[in-house]
């Protein structure tokens, strides 16, 4: 049956194919008595060899795609599939007790994973109980005769279907044979709708119901530019979804045409168009799109795709590759970023009521436990300085106190690579990221010690909004054009300028349509987004005045009461 559900347009584009449902089976069972227990045994050498066979498939896919090191995590995985003790153990439970495999296998390996955990001081055993609680997973999935999703398995055309994606989930997402996604929760500002961009995925995020709407095969119309999903559309419908991605394919192909074009204002005013990346190969998607620079390079990356801390050996290469790639063009780089959604699992932090509010970001750096961490990603950067145009970010900086002590580390580091005769440039910038209300109030002091801005407005906007940008309850809070939000901003590029410094933004507004005219007019200097945002954005610039936007900016900041004020007086001026 025809069904049509709305979402969030998260990535542009549009797609026509069958549903491929992301979403974790039912592994309920019973403890069910058995008489004969050789029956189970044979049963559960099934369900080894099938997940053995499963894993040897994802690791070789790993390894094509991620590399050696990435695939080595499933290493583990294949050993505790093969370990003679637990498993014997498992038999040993069903003969004994006579009980069917899923109930001794539960019993033997919660038995395990509880004693590894119960090592809290022992990264190394942490990790060991999260493999066994893995592969306990996958052997109990065969048991049952279900299904686990993988989407690294995906090999044919798919709209993949989830409840949410995971930035891993995300990264595994093959572009050849995933042609769109979509989820029940998320906004245009989650993590899996920056990587959909990034990847050129169209997205749909925030439809509330399409896991429970949705059966695997299903065929699903996904217009991730207006965010409508149809299941099982009619041939009428494909045709008209067919027809709205061939039309946006002519506007990206005129939009291309500026690939090499300057980003100049009807009136002659240059800004700088940059991109956000992940990973050394989000290079060809910032030189496919003409991006004068890289003004986010998220680091943590490197950590989330490492089976361990990734060495200061394999950092320097990975931002050698990049500020390479990019010439003499400004590469910003941020130092890692862990913790609220982004988790390690070779780092063991403390469970928090709020992590996004908690021990995040520089606060990890600057700790204890996060020093060495953060002095070897300082001298990989400092090393790799000598490649091209570096400027190095802080996030989460809340005050001037933490700037310093960051600082303070950045200018320890540096002298003993210089001491051991190591070549680093002198023309590094140091800045921080302005994501917390506090330092975006105090820029005027910021700005005398720091060398350039970038805003994350992502956070800022749910710290000043006190509005989680994930929960679909207050949603309607996450308001980028409200005079608060904006007057904020102001604050900080005003504040910058002062000091004849530059500030920069690197959250989502600054390739939102409706943003860029407002933030043109406030003098923001460099504007930073998802790769596949920068053609667009060039084309918007290209037919505003900037004396016509300062003007719009002065109504927007004190003339609008709401943020539907300022959506309509922007719309009313780009007319």
């Amino acid at each position: 049956m025809v069904e049509m559900l709305k979402g969030i347009a998260a990535s542009d584009g549009v797609a026509v194919a069958k549903a491929y449902l992301l979403v974790q089976p039912d592994l309920s069972f019973n403890k069910i008595s058995v008489d004969d227990t050789e029956a189970e045994a044979k049963r559960l050498d099934d369900a080894l060899a099938k997940s053995t066979e499963e894993l040897q498939q994802i690791r070789e896919k790993a390894a094509q795609s991620l590399g050696e090191a990435e695939a080595q995590v499933f290493d583990a995985h294949l050993m505790v599939l093969s370990d003679p003790e637990m498993i014997g153990q498992i038999k040993q439970n069903v003969k004994d007790n006579k009980v069917n495999a899923e109930s001794a296998l539960k019993e033997v390996t919660d038995m395990y994973i509880g004693m590894f955990e119960a090592m809290d001081d022992n990264a190394y055993m942490q990790e060991r109980a999260a493999d066994i609680r893995d592969v306990a997973k996958r052997v109990l999935a065969h048991l049952l005769g279900v299904t686990l999703p993988n989407p690294s398995m995906i090999n044919e055309e798919v709209v993949v279907v989830a409840h949410d994606l995971t930035p891993s989930d995300t990264a595994q997402l093959d572009r050849k044979f995933v042609k769109a996604f979509v989820t029940d929760i998320g906004g245009r500002t989650s993590h899996s709708a920056i990587m959909a961009r990034s990847l050129e995925i169209p997205a749909i995020v925030g439809t509330k119901e399409i896991t429970a709407k949705v059966k695997a095969g299903d065929i699903l119309a996904v217009n991730g530019i207006i965010g409508d999903v149809i299941i099982d559309p009619t041939e009428e419908q494909k045709a008209e979804f067919q027809k709205a991605g061939a039309d946006f394919a002519a506007q990206k192909a005129e939009w291309e045409k500026l690939k090499e074009a300057d980003t100049v204002t009807a009136d002659g005013k240059h800004f700088e168009l940059a991109a956000n990346i992940g990973t050394p190969k989000d290079l060809e998607g910032v030189h496919n799109n003409g991006a004068e620079a890289i003004g986010l390079y998220r680091t943590e990356f490197l950590y989330m795709d490492s089976p361990d801390f990734p060495t200061e050996e394999d950092q320097f290469e990975a931002y050698k590759a990049v500020l390479e790639g990019m010439g003499d063009k400004p590469v910003v780089v941020r130092t890692m970023d862990i913790g609220g959604d982004k988790e390690l699992p070779y780092l063991t932090l403390p469970h928090e009521m709020n992590p996004f509010l908690g021990y995040r970001a520089l606060r990890i750096s600057l700790s204890e436990l996060g020093d060495d961490m953060f002095r070897t990603q300082l001298r990989a950067l400092l090393r790799a300085s000598a490649f091209g145009n570096l400027r190095i970010m802080f996030p989460m900086v809340a005050t001037l106190k933490e700037f310093r002590a960051a600082k303070k580390m950045y200018d320890e580091e540096r002298q003993k690579l210089i001491n051991e005769g190591v070549t680093v440039s002198d023309t590094i910038q140091v800045g921080i990221m302005i994501e917390i209300p506090a330092a975006a109030v105090l820029a005027d002091k910021f700005a005398k010690e720091v060398d350039f801005f970038s805003i994350g407005t992502n956070d800022l906007i749910q710290y000043t909004m006190a509005a989680d940008r994930m929960n679909e309850r207050v949603s309607y809070l996450y308001q980028p054009y409200n005079p608060s939000i904006l007057r904020l901003i102001k604050n900080v590029i005003d504040s910058a300028h002062a000091e004849g410094k530059w500030a920069g933004m690197c959250g989502e507004m600054a390739g939102d349509q409706t943003a860029v005219p407002i933030l043109m007019g406030m003098g923001l200097d460099e504007f930073s987004m998802s790769a596949t945002s920068v053609l667009k954005t060039r084309s918007l610039m290209k037919r505003l005045s900037t004396e016509d936007m300062k003007v719009l900016a002065d109504k927007a900041l004190n003339d609008c009461d709401t943020m539907e004020e300022v959506i309509e007086l922007v719309e009313e001026a780009v007319k």
